[in-house]
């Protein structure tokens, strides 16, 4: 299976990262971030969560802060939107979105993929594409109850050593979730190697994505 390179060692690279909830954007992408920092690319990150309590916030940027550790750059925040009513406070959320908007352009935008069961999730996807609409957008993916994990298109290879440190931050730093039967290392850990199987990942892992639309410069200017 032939790869696309973003960026290499050395190389810049700036990406938002969307998620609705708290440990959202490090249960889909969160091996990916650290596999980036790990090969040496200089990230510039905005991390963005759009709900959270009280208690779940202070998670959330604990969190962040350790994913995040070794990136040039990292701006994290985290907002109020009530859970569960993305679908109604679509004016306000896309209000937010705008802010965003005006800040530096990413190179890379991490969202929720668009067929995701889960209200919120759909939203901010929706939003996403609905803001940034001339940028490289990848949907990740949320393992849960639903049963509505797809058939990705694009999947990164990430080190065991990426996909252990994932595990091992998220019950490190999100003690809420623990009674929740889904929130293991089976589940986190299972899942990637699921997608490293299904892509040849020479590391046996990978975090998979959704790229409904990509540009592909095929001659050299």
């Amino acid at each position: 299976m032939r790869a696309l390179t973003l960026a290499g060692s050395g190389g810049r690279l700036r990406i938002l990262c969307l998620g609705a909830h708290a440990d959202d954007i490090e249960i889909g992408c969160g091996a990916t971030i650290l596999d980036l920092i790990a090969r040496g690319v200089r990230l510039e990150v905005d991390w963005c969560v759009l709900s959270a309590t009280p208690v779940r916030a202070e998670e959330a940027r604990a969190s962040a802060m350790a994913f995040l550790e070794g990136a040039v750059e990292a701006r994290i925040e985290v907002q109020g939107f009530r859970d569960g009513h993305f679908p109604w406070q679509g004016s306000a959320i896309k209000e937010w979105f705008e802010i965003l908007k005006a800040r530096p352009r990413p190179d890379l935008v991490l969202t929720h993929t668009r067929d995701d069961r889960h209200q919120d999730h759909r939203e901010v996807c929706n939003l996403t594409w609905n803001t940034f609409r001339d940028h490289l957008i990848l949907e990740y993916e949320i393992p849960k109850w639903d049963g509505d994990l797809g058939r990705p298109g694009l999947y990164v290879p990430v080190s065991e050593e990426a996909v252990e440190r994932k595990v091992e931050l998220l019950h490190r730093h999100f003690p809420t979730q623990a009674t929740k039967p889904w929130f293991d290392r089976d589940t986190f850990r299972g899942l990637a190697r699921l997608r490293g199987l299904e892509c040849a990942s020479p590391t046996r892992f990978a975090e998979a994505f959704f790229a409904p639309k990509l540009a592909l410069d095929l001659a050299a200017r």
